[in-house]
């Protein structure tokens, strides 16, 4: 990256005028949030915002970043596009996005019937780091050094990290425990298994399906507990494996965690998972949709 990118949360937080409002945005913590700026500060050795009482006053400092910090941001974002746009002139290479939570088992599967739709398409694995500021910036920017990358997914998560996403199947719910939990020698789990247990869900207004999950257990089954977590990534597996506590997981994760089993649940909870992809695709990406949808139609879900 070109630039700090502490400056985009540094300019969330002057539009949103606080640094809970700037959290909710860049869906991460308030705390986060001022530990970025308070960063910047002290990178920059500049006094950014007055803190008062009353909320935040941008200080003439920070007026003057902020306009150039806006413009130099955009600048580099183009810059780089147009770099990448003409380094990555190869029309048949799509590069995938691969992480703990997005690996690409399902482009295995679908490769071979992808490749009978398009021959000349080549792809490249790219991987990259799970984080919040990754998965906004990357899935913000798609096609700038990632083309795809299969995950879950609903319309509010593609409305906050703006971008398209193509529905290759529905993944049933499951929960992930550690090898030692007292579920871990069950092969599927019913409802009742979970009873006395902390089940870890991400917060709310990150997946209306998650959420759907997360008001029919409290209203229907208090016995489990619900304690919500940020972000999707192995920090949360391991907190899991060490609190010995229960995490809501997809079959497609098995891998990510080696002290962690994944175990289906009697449940009808599930949630899209498919490609995700620029809101401005590519025609190179619309040929790889295509094609993946013929092979899906011909073949049915991986």
């Amino acid at each position: 990256m070109m630039y700090n990118p502490q400056l985009e949360t540094f300019i969330c937080v002057v539009d949103s005028g606080s640094f809970s409002k700037a959290a909710e945005k860049l869906y991460i913590t308030a705390p986060a949030v001022i530990k970025q700026i308070n960063s910047l500060e002290s990178s920059l050795d500049l006094h950014l915002f007055e803190r008062t009482h009353r909320g935040l006053i941008v200080t003439e400092a920070g007026k003057s970043l902020y306009q150039d910090a806006k413009y130099l941001i955009q600048y580099c974002k183009d810059s780089v596009s147009r770099a990448r746009n003409a380094q990555n002139n190869q029309e048949g290479v799509i590069r995938i996005g691969v992480s703990p939570m997005t690996p690409s088992q399902v482009f295995m599967t679908l490769w071979p019937r992808i490749q009978k739709y398009c021959p000349d398409l080549k792809f490249k694995l790219v991987p990259f780091e799970n984080t919040p500021e990754n998965a906004r910036e990357i899935l913000g920017n798609l096609e700038q050094n990632i083309d795809v990358i299969a995950g879950i997914f609903d319309d509010t998560m593609l409305s906050l990290r703006k971008c398209s996403g193509m529905q290759i199947s529905k993944e049933p719910f499951c929960c992930a425990v550690a090898l030692h939990h007292r579920l871990a020698g069950k092969e599927t789990l019913t409802m009742e298994d979970l009873y006395g247990e902390n089940m870890l869900l991400i917060q709310r207004g990150w997946s209306k399906y998650v959420d759907i999950l997360r008001d029919d257990l409290r209203e229907r089954h208090p016995q489990i507990q619900v304690i919500d977590f940020e972000f999707y990534n192995l920090e949360v597996f391991n907190r899991c494996e060490n609190s010995n506590d229960v995490l809501l997981a997809i079959k497609n994760w098995e891998s990510v965690h080696p002290l962690m089993k994944i175990i289906p649940v009697e449940w009808n909870y599930s949630i899209p998972y498919g490609l995700l992809y620029s809101m401005e695709p590519s025609e190179k990406v619309k040929k790889l949709l295509s094609a993946a949808e013929k092979a899906i139609a011909e073949g049915g879900m991986p």
